[in-house]
Parts: C-alpha cells; sequence; structure tokens
C-alpha cells in the first residue's frame, strides 16, 4: 500500500504542476524576458509583446490540461489498490508518459497561436 501511496503522489506532480503554474503565467508573465523561468522558445523571446502573448496563452493551456489530468491520474489508480508493485509501477509509468505528452505536446498550439498573432519579427498582425 505505501508503494502504491508514493507513486499516487507522483502521479500528481505533473498534473498540480500544470495547473500551479499554468494560474501563474495566465496572471502574469514573468517580469523580465529570459532564458531560466517561464515559456522560452526564439519566437517567445522576440519582444515583451509575444513573452506575454506566449505565457496567457500557454497558461491557459497547462491549466486546463492540468485540470483534466488531475482525475485522469486519479482514477485508474483506484483500481490497482492492492495489487503488486509490478501492476501499480507499470500504470503509474503509461499515465507518467501520458502527462508529459501534455506537458510537452502545449508547445505546439502555442507556437501555432505565437505564428498567427505575430509576425517573424515579433511585431503583431
Amino acid at each position: 500500500m505505501g508503494f502504491w501511496v508514493f507513486m499516487l503522489f507522483m502521479n500528481l506532480l505533473i498534473p498540480f504542476t500544470m495547473i500551479g503554474f499554468g494560474k501563474l503565467f495566465l496572471n502574469h508573465a514573468p517580469d523580465e524576458i529570459n532564458m531560466v523561468f517561464g515559456y522560452r522558445t526564439r519566437m517567445s523571446t522576440k519582444n515583451r509583446d509575444t513573452w506575454e502573448f506566449a505565457h496567457h496563452y500557454c497558461g491557459r493551456l497547462w491549466f486546463i490540461c492540468g485540470a483534466v489530468l488531475l482525475p485522469l491520474s486519479v482514477i485508474p489508480m483506484l483500481f490497482v489498490i492492492g495489487h503488486s508493485e509490478e501492476v501499480v509501477g507499470n500504470l503509474s509509468g503509461v499515465i507518467c508518459v501520458i502527462q508529459c505528452v501534455f506537458l510537452v505536446g502545449s508547445i505546439f498550439p502555442t507556437e501555432r497561436a505565437l505564428r498567427k498573432n505575430f509576425d517573424q519579427n515579433g511585431i503583431r498582425r
């Protein structure tokens, strides 16, 4: 049971992180354009306007994805309470891969929205 609780906690890290940073980025982007913290791509760091747009857009995506992933991470784990560590570990691995797909996959719609709203120089269309 201890392993199950540990893996449930691990499976909740990505959804809670996405919800937390999603809410943070949705309300405001980091103050300075930097290469350490925030949504950092070549397009998002063009200027302050692209920086704020990218954080707002990605923040909304992360908040929604995190909220959807939260129950989708807990519910399958309920079906393996009392099963072997191998079963719990395998299911947790699958859940983690799905979560990472959503986490990394949020880059593509954000970049598409940036290119739709800004030209190559970062000037709003």
